[in-house]
């Protein structure tokens, strides 16, 4: 009995009878009554199942994301001794021997057009089918696997793509009751047989369209089956199998002592691992990590190590060797996959023999070298050669060399490369940043997917489960088809998981989508690993962060008053202007909140250009130069005329007094106010360095080594966040300036988290500069009020060219509050009596304070992760106006500030 992969479509919405005919005939005899198992069949089904007793004991399908501790890993399981082989096989022989089953003769059923019985409708029945063309062949050729849902007095037949491919209604519900395991039932002109019941648990969660119902372990099941068909009962191992092993593997021990104390030892291969890859028998040894990159591992990434061991070995999914690692920065991503290339390149558990000998490392080009530093660092230049792709060392040297294992090159670096590197055989894959590879079509993810290697790694900072479709790329990419094909994950996951987030779904919807959600993640989530920096935030210094409100300048608040006031602006809220206009106006208000200059600048490039658009720009920007002082040049801007420029320069100088030998790094997402803050730099004469998007990759290592170095005589590093957010240590700086806000919240984190990561030694001070009742508190508003749903379906990766705004938004945009000292803290309700200290973390105790809090039972806020309104409230909060500050950096700036939002992170008597 054959099946075919591909289903073609059913059409069959006006089917007139159901047909029931025993199983095993396609034409039965009414005198046939009794069907008996044939011997073979017996002995194929006993080995069938006892391979599926090996499957079932690593199932996938239950679902446990507790990651093994160090005690679990150093567990040597002897259970599975050839005793209790022998003992499950017979158990399975005396239970596959069933009473034969009596089957009446087939019946016609015609189903009348009118009903006349009225049975429930709320009976739901599932079955797994395989469906054909109706045909009096003996032997037929099914055609495909599919899902019979019965429900009521109709049923719906899906393939296992999710699509409908057959309907009826009208069947006489008595009759649809009688469908059991198999029965092979006439549906118009299509032949099904019921292969086995679907609990409504399993279809709600999605599992029975998992490669037949079994999961994605179901094929390597029904190989091993037809395998065993032709032997069933040889042993893989036979006893004298023993005396055939190889001499050099007759006393081999682990490379380091697994007994020893604080040794960390990988998990043992049970016995479906071994039955798949130990097809020689060598004995089982102890993996052991080097105890010299031990002893500087952290709990946390001595799980990592364990879990990515146990992924590529392909212990937590049968057949597959993929993984994601999702830390958070600063956890020490890097130095959990060099932990396990050197273990995986020097042993392995069958024999000891190594699983690698040569890895692929695909990063980003700014951080080649980083890679190459941290080999350095860990395994110095002599135990381990790496060879890192640049424009003096090429791939050929590579290639021609036997004494590199590990290739480190660019993701450009690899497109030009591709064909030299499909000749080499690596055995491991790690792509860094790999976030990048959300889009199956690009060339990048393209170039990588044709490597033939199975073992690939995942690296990424960033939260993958944000957008379904490019977390589908993602675990296609690591482990191909474990989700099956984009169109039936589209059907099966995405649809109902976004159609249960809709306002209008009912509740059976939302149920469903729950489900379906719950049982994706944990599908993925036995080789994916995510943890938050709260995991090492007891290793780090204080983290004291501020969001400090800036009173807007004199100037700045006419022009903003005269945008507001513009034609434009005025057709946005009337809904008469495209988004594009939106933007055109959102990016005008931004430029004047950093410098008004920056306006200036711009209105005076789209007066000289030929693209200058009659209807939207000139709308925009008519009369705003009249506003200007009549002389005025913007390369002689001045820094009364901008409110958030006062705060920095006090800051700035606070700083340089206070902290003489700590070191600022200062936040733009902007080229051109990185070039007014250079400017200022040069006017007060303070030396600083410079990374943006003009800076060549092959430099980038050499500045941040330089600002990190405690000779370097730079006191500020400009930073564009575009450029720099991704990889960068900047732990030289301890204090860290965002000097604009981006719509996208990770943006600001990873910019956050440069500084405060392992390795940093001063407390840390993040200030977020704000224009108070401008449009830069409506982004902010916006970003702490984003809700998160399930991790599923949010994507908090949006740019602003992505967001689309209702005009009731666009109202809130647009306006500008004059008389709040914080529009942000107006939001949130809160009344600040003035009277008690907020009893959360921080320094220091502000005798004029407010107790704002929501109850023992709220939870803190992560510090990695957007806050939400209420966890804001948590904060200790002030005005700008406050009789005293103990703060010694905000005591100097409070001139120009209205309001201050503080959270202190790992609170400390040191400031």
């Amino acid at each position: 009995m054959r099946r075919s992969a591909a289903p073609s479509q059913l059409q069959g919405n006006s089917f007139k009878k159901l047909k029931f005919i025993p199983p095993g005939r396609s034409n039965p005899s009414p005198d046939e009554e009794i069907t008996k198992m044939s011997p073979d069949v017996k002995l194929f089904q006993v080995a069938a199942n006892k391979n599926t007793f090996l499957q079932l004991q690593n199932n996938p399908q239950i679902c446990s994301l507790n990651l093994p501790t160090e005690g679990s890993a150093r567990e040597i399981n002897h259970g599975h001794n050839n005793s209790g082989k022998h003992g499950l096989e017979a158990s399975v022989m005396a239970t596959l021997d069933p009473p034969p089953k009596v089957h009446s003769a087939p019946k016609e059923i015609t189903v009348p057009k009118r009903q006349e019985e009225e049975e429930p409708d709320s009976l739901v029945k599932y079955f797994s089918v395989v469906w054909c063309k109706a045909s009096k062949k003996k032997h037929k050729k099914w055609e495909g696997d599919a899902v019979l849902i019965v429900k009521g007095k109709s049923f719906t037949l899906k393939d296992l793509e999710g699509k409908d491919i057959g309907r009826g209604l009208a069947y006489k519900f008595k009759e649809l009751e009688k469908i059991e395991e198999g029965h092979r039932v006439m549906i118009g002109g299509k032949e099904v047989e019921v292969m086995g019941i679907i609990s409504p648990d399993d279809f709600s969660s999605g599992r029975c369209f998992q490669l037949g119902g079994g999961g994605f372990a179901i094929s390597s099941a029904s190989q091993a089956a037809k395998k065993c068909f032709s032997s069933p009962f040889r042993s893989v191992c036979k006893p004298s199998s023993k005396e055939n092993r190889p001499n050099s593997f007759q006393d081999c021990k682990p490379r380091h002592d697994p007994h020893a104390q604080n040794s960390l030892v990988m998990s043992r291969p049970d016995s479906n691992h071994q039955w798949t890859f130990n097809k020689k028998c060598f004995p089982i040894v102890d993996v052991v990590i080097d105890p010299h990159l031990v002893y500087h591992l952290r709990p946390h990434q001595k799980e990592g190590i364990l879990f990515l061991y146990e992924c590529v070995m392909g212990m937590r999914v049968n057949g597959r060797c993929g993984a994601i690692l999702a830390d958070e920065m600063g956890l020490g991503k890097t130095l959990q996959c060099i932990s396990l290339i050197w273990t995986l390149q020097c042993q392995g558990p069958y024999g000891g023999k190594p699983v690698i000998k040569k890895t692929l490392i695909v990063t980003p080009g700014s951080l080649v070298n980083n890679w190459k530093k941290e080999f350095q660092k860990w395994l110095g230049s002599e135990r381990i050669k790496i060879f890192p792709v640049d424009q003096d060392h090429k791939v050929e040297e590579f290639i021609k060399s036997p004494l590199y294992s590990v290739l480190i090159i660019s993701y450009e670096m690899l497109l030009r490369s591709l064909d030299q590197i499909k000749n080499v055989k690596f055995d491991l894959l790690i792509c860094d940043e790999g976030h990048r590879l959300k889009n199956s079509a690009i060339k990048t993810t393209t170039a990588l997917t044709s490597l033939s290697c199975e073992k690939r790694i995942i690296l990424t900072g960033t939260p993958v489960q944000n957008d379904l479709q490019e977390f589908f790329a993602l675990i296609d990419f690591v482990n191909p088809g474990i989700l099956g094909s984009l169109s039936s994950y589209r059907k099966i996951y995405e649809e109902p998981i976004i159609l249960s987030r809709q306002p209008s779904a009912s509740e059976e919807e939302k149920e469903l989508g729950e489900k379906r959600a719950a049982e994706l993640t944990c599908l993925t989530g036995l080789f994916i690993l995510r943890r938050t920096q709260e995991v090492i935030n007891k290793y780090l210094p204080p983290k004291i962060e501020n969001v400090v409100f800036c009173r807007p300048g004199a100037l700045q608040i006419e022009l903003y008053r005269k945008l507001l006031n513009s034609q434009a602006i005025r057709f946005c809220l009337q809904g008469l202007l495209g988004n594009s206009s939106h933007l055109i106006c959102i990016g005008a208000l931004k430029k004047l909140c950093n410098h008004p200059c920056l306006l200036f600048n711009s209105i005076k490039e789209k007066e000289c250009s030929s693209t200058w658009d009659e209807n939207e720009e000139r709308s925009l920007y008519e009369g705003l130069v009249n506003v200007f002082p009549t002389d005025y040049n913007p390369l002689m801007f001045t820094e009364e005329e901008s409110g958030k420029l006062q705060v920095l320069l006090k800051l700035l100088a606070v700083i340089r007094e206070l902290r003489p030998t700590e070191k600022v790094v200062l936040v733009s997402n902007y080229t051109q106010t990185l070039n007014i803050l250079q400017e200022v730099c040069k006017r007060h004469g303070y030396a600083y360095t410079r990374l943006d998007g003009q800076t060549p990759i092959s430099q980038r290592q050499q500045i941040v080594d330089g600002f990190n170095s405690k000779y370097s005589s730079d006191f500020i590093f400009l930073l564009s966040s575009k450029a720099g957010g991704v990889g960068l240590n900047l732990i030289g700086g301890s204090h860290l300036i965002l000097y604009d806000i981006d719509w996208n919240p990770a943006t600001d984190i990873q910019a956050m988290s440069r500084v405060w990561r392992d390795g940093q030694k001063h407390p840390v001070h993040i200030y977020r500069l704000l224009t108070t009742g401008t449009i830069e508190e409506k982004i902010y508003q916006r970003q702490i009020s984003k809700q998160d749903l399930s991790g599923a379906v949010v994507d908090l990766t949006k740019t602003c060219e992505h967001i689309q705004f209702s005009v009731e938004e666009l109202k809130n945009l647009f306006t500008l509050h004059e008389s709040s000292h914080c529009v942000t803290h107006d939001l949130l309700d809160c009344e600040c009596t003035g009277e008690k200290d907020h009893a959360g973390d921080s320094l220091e105790k502000f005798p004029i304070s407010r107790n704002c809090q929501l109850g023992p039972h709220h939870q803190k806020s992560n510090s990695l992760k957007p806050l939400s309104m209420s966890q804001l409230k948590q904060w200790k909060h002030f005005s700008g106006d406050h009789i005293s500050l103990t703060d010694p950096f905000l005591e100097r700036i409070r001139e120009n500030v209205s309001f201050f939002f503080q959270n202190i992170t790992n609170q400390s008597t040191v400031i």
